[in-house]
C-alpha cells in the first residue's frame, strides 16, 4: 500500500523542517500553505501572518473545513501515481484528516511536538516574517479554536519531540521513524521527477 505522511504540529515545532529533510531524502511533498500564499497573491494582498490567516479562513468558510484537503487532492494523486511515499505538509483541520484518510487507507499522521515556549522563541527570530510572543500565542489560539487543528495532533500516529534547535537530533528522530515504518528510500534522492514539480 502507497504511504502519505502527513505531517502536524503547532507553529514553530519544526514542521517545515521536517518535510524538507524528507525531500532531500527523495520523498516528494504537497505543502499545503502554497494554496493560501497562491491565494493571497491572487487577492493582490502582501504576505503577512495576519493575510495569511484570513485567507486560511476564507478559503475555510467557503469551502468547508476540509477544502484544503480537495483542493490537494489532484496533486496528492498525481505524486502517489510515481512514487511509493509522499509528504503532506500543512495538514491542519480535523476534517482534512478524515476526508484524506477516507481516500488514503495509507496515511500516516507525524506530529511534530515542541513546548510553546521553544516554538515562540522560534517564531519570534525567524528571518521571514517573525512575529511577537504575543502574536504566537493568539495564532496557536486562533488555529485551534477557528481550523479545529487540535484533532489530528492529538491522534496523531507517532510523535517527533523537537525542542532542542540542533537540527541533526531531528533528522536522527525522523530516519529512526523511517525504519520503524519500513521505508526504504530512493538511492538517488533526485531520482523522483515529481519531486522538484511538488515544489511549484
Amino acid at each position: 500500500m502507497k504511504k502519505i505522511i502527513a505531517i502536524v504540529g503547532m507553529p514553530g515545532a519544526g514542521k517545515t523542517e521536517t518535510a524538507e529533510y524528507l525531500f532531500s531524502k527523495g520523498m516528494p511533498f504537497v505543502r499545503f500553505g502554497e494554496i493560501t500564499e497562491d491565494e493571497v497573491r491572487r487577492r493582490g494582498l502582501p504576505l503577512t501572518t495576519d493575510n495569511e490567516r484570513i485567507v486560511r479562513e476564507a478559503i475555510r468558510k467557503e469551502g468547508g473545513m476540509g477544502a484544503y484537503a480537495l483542493r490537494a487532492e489532484p496533486k496528492i494523486n498525481k505524486l502517489l501515481e510515481a512514487n511509493e511515499v509522499i509528504v503532506i505538509d500543512g495538514l491542519y483541520s480535523w476534517e482534512e484528516y478524515t476526508y484524506l484518510k477516507e481516500k488514503f487507507p495509507g496515511l500516516i499522521l507525524i506530529n511534530v511536538y515542541a513546548e510553546p515556549k521553544v516554538r515562540y522563541l522560534r517564531l519570534s527570530k525567524r528571518s521571514i516574517r517573525p512575529i511577537s510572543l504575543d502574536e504566537c500565542y493568539l495564532r496557536d489560539v486562533a488555529e485551534l479554536e477557528k481550523l479545529n487543528k487540535g484533532g489530528p495532533i492529538a491522534i496523531a500516529d507517532y510523535t517527533i519531540e523537537n525542542n532542542s534547535d540542533n537540527t541533526s537530533k531531528l533528522y536522527a528522530k525522523i530516519d529512526s521513524l523511517l525504519s520503524r515504518l519500513s521505508i526504504n528510500l530512493p538511492a538517488d534522492p533526485l531520482q523522483s521527477s515529481e519531486s522538484t514539480d511538488a515544489l511549484k
